[in-house]
């Protein structure tokens, strides 16, 4: 199968920046997975990513930082109950920004994310709903954003 097309509800990366068409986004190559950096279970899938992704593609910022308010619209920045992975082809959010996150992953997370594609978004977004409701709950809320380690700070963007 090949990769994984951008779904047509997607916006262009572009419609959600405010710098110039003419600027380029200087240092954002690459995805980014925007996250509510006080969440314990939306941590737990930052460092979850961070030990599978041996070739450091992604990126992480919090949904409370500088460049999720430059990037996003601000539906995003201030709906904390989604993960929004920003690339080139455009932005996803909730269980598609699981999705292609765990495909971007690789080997047997690919094939997972192959399977859950199977299931209608509405009842996969459902599901998400259900967690992100309770997330706090469950796994705790912290009081500052994830401090990355020494050996992780180039992956995070404020």
């Amino acid at each position: 199968m090949g990769p994984a097309q951008p779904e047509a509800a997607f916006a262009s990366a572009s419609e959600h920046s405010t710098s110039s068409a003419a600027e380029p986004n200087r240092g954002l190559a690459g995805p980014i997975v925007f996250f509510d950096g006080v969440c314990g279970f939306c941590n737990r899938f930052v460092d979850f990513v961070i030990r599978r992704d041996a070739a450091a593609v992604f990126r992480f910022a919090p949904l409370q930082g500088e460049t999720a308010r430059r990037l996003l619209p601000d539906a995003d920045v201030c709906d904390l109950k989604t993960l929004v992975l920003w690339e080139e082809q455009g932005v996803s959010r909730k269980s598609t920004a699981v999705l292609r996150v765990l495909s971007g992953l690789g080997g047997a997370w690919r094939v997972i994310a192959v399977a859950l594609r199977r299931v209608p978004q509405p009842l996969r977004d459902f599901g998400y709903a259900l967690v992100a409701r309770y997330r706090y709950a469950i796994f705790g809320k912290k009081e500052t954003c994830r401090m990355p380690t020494a050996a992780e700070r180039s992956r995070f963007l404020p």
